[in-house]
């Protein structure tokens, strides 16, 4: 597996609720570790975007069927548990609970998927001042 990392040099500073924007990052990139074949490449990125900071998470694994998408963020939602067969999942309250804390820090979060060529997810954070504050997030 191989893993790529983009980022433009300057990238302004995020403030935010650190803990809770890790556990957003951390269930992308466990999704993205768990749907990427052997082989495949995980590629991570961040690049300034007006007053905010973008940061993908992109995998080559099999996408996200077109009529999943709309309900992706949903709470409980899995798509097509039919074709997990061995292995296991959460609750289907990660990407739920991630779009919630994104909200909270008064950002947008994103996917788009190609069936066969995988998914990316796309998170647009605002630039704070030092006087913003920042909502606190949902609990884990």
């Amino acid at each position: 597996m191989s893993l790529e990392l983009e980022a433009d040099a300057g990238l302004s500073t995020i403030l935010g609720d650190g803990d809770r924007l890790a556990q957003v990052f951390t269930n992308l990139v466990d999704n993205a570790l768990k749907f990427t074949p052997w082989g495949g490449t995980i590629r991570l990125g961040a690049r300034p975007d007006g007053d905010a900071v973008q940061v993908s998470i992109s995998d080559s694994g099999p996408g996200i069927a077109a009529e999943d998408l709309p309900h992706i963020f949903d709470r409980f939602y899995q798509p097509d548990r039919s074709r997990r067969r061995g292995q296991t999942h959460g609750a289907g309250l990660g990407l739920a609970i991630a779009r919630e804390i994104i909200q909270a820090h008064d950002g947008r979060i994103s996917v788009r998927s190609d069936p066969g060529l995988g998914t990316t997810f796309i998170i647009r954070l605002p630039i704070r001042t030092g006087a913003s504050v920042v909502r606190p997030g949902p609990s884990s």
